[in-house]
């Protein structure tokens, strides 16, 4: 049995966090992958995982050949895409982390479209409004929303984005009309808790300098489609990614405020780990995803 597979046994259990998990995911037997586990543990002399009948963990040991070989498999079997170069023909599985907004958003389709595009290539996506580490957590390639900042990660531009300050029309003539991002500061504001600086929102003056004010208000939720919904229903103002917000907004349900203050360095990016062969699925989705973005509306 060679050493290869045994390390890709390895690291199926522990991505599927067990071994039950990981033999119905790549339809090999439990008793199977658990002989490969034990004769790697024998090959290294080190124990990789502790198991018991209820608990499942990595050792020290195990952590730290994990995200080695994790690696090591990964330039392998990128080097085997670069020579294949056949990208009408991928295959494998494909692991992408997304934030939920993303996801239930109409700009999720182009996740769909392009699972349709390729369908001999699995895809694995994971909703998650936190920022996972890729190489750590295992994951190909990450789409986020945000500003870039210097990373080791590599980042292409998908689109731009910008967050929407919204109300209804109705809590605007019950309120009153506010003039400036400052005035927020006494408004009733509906706080989406998945952004870093939830209760202090940021504006832009014409100058260019950045200021925050710092808001609260009846309803603090972690998610952006609860917000839009709070804030059609006339509980407060909101602030709302425009790729959701916009559909409200067309249709006169919720009026957007402070248009010319919002600021224009955010967008949506698709980032993945640098790595000396690039693999053909993570090049050819990122291609897809950059397209699907340029398509008329």
């Amino acid at each position: 049995m060679d050493t290869l597979t045994r390390i890709r046994a390895f690291i199926d259990v522990v991505d599927a966090e067990g071994f039950s998990a990981a033999a119905r995911r790549v339809g090999k037997s439990k008793a199977l992958l658990s002989k490969y586990v034990r004769e790697l543990e024998d090959q290294l002399g080190a124990l990789l995982l502790n198991r018991t009948t209820r608990q499942f963990s990595l050792t020290e040991a195990g952590h730290t050949y994990y995200r080695s070989a994790s690696e090591i498999l990964k330039e392998i079997d990128n080097l085997a895409d670069l020579v294949r170069a056949n990208n009408s023909d991928l295959r494998g599985r494909l692991r992408i982390t997304v934030p939920r907004s993303f996801l239930d958003a109409e700009i999720g389709q182009s996740l769909i479209d392009f699972g349709s595009e390729h369908p001999e290539l699995s895809l694995d996506i994971v909703s998650d409004d936190r920022f996972v580490d890729l190489v750590e957590e295992g994951f190909d390639v990450a789409i986020r929303i945000t500003r870039l900042e210097d990373s080791t990660l590599i980042a292409r531009k998908l689109d731009d984005f910008q967050v929407v300050i919204c109300a209804s029309p109705e809590y605007m003539a019950k309120n009153g009309t506010l003039n400036h991002p400052s005035e927020l500061s006494k408004a009733a504001c509906i706080l989406d808790t998945n952004g870093r600086s939830y209760s202090n929102w940021r504006f832009v003056e014409a100058d260019g300098s950045s200021f925050t004010v710092p808001v609260r208000g009846p309803i603090e939720v972690n998610s952006p489609l609860a917000t839009l919904r709070a804030a059609a229903a006339g509980l407060g103002v909101a602030a709302v990614p425009d790729f959701i917000a916009r559909p409200k907004v067309q249709s006169g349900e919720l009026v957007s405020l402070f248009d010319d203050f919002l600021p224009k360095d955010r967008g949506i990016y698709a980032i993945y780990p640098h790595r000396r062969y690039l693999p053909a699925k993570v090049r050819t989705f990122v291609d897809f995803l950059h397209g699907w973005f340029r398509k008329p509306s």
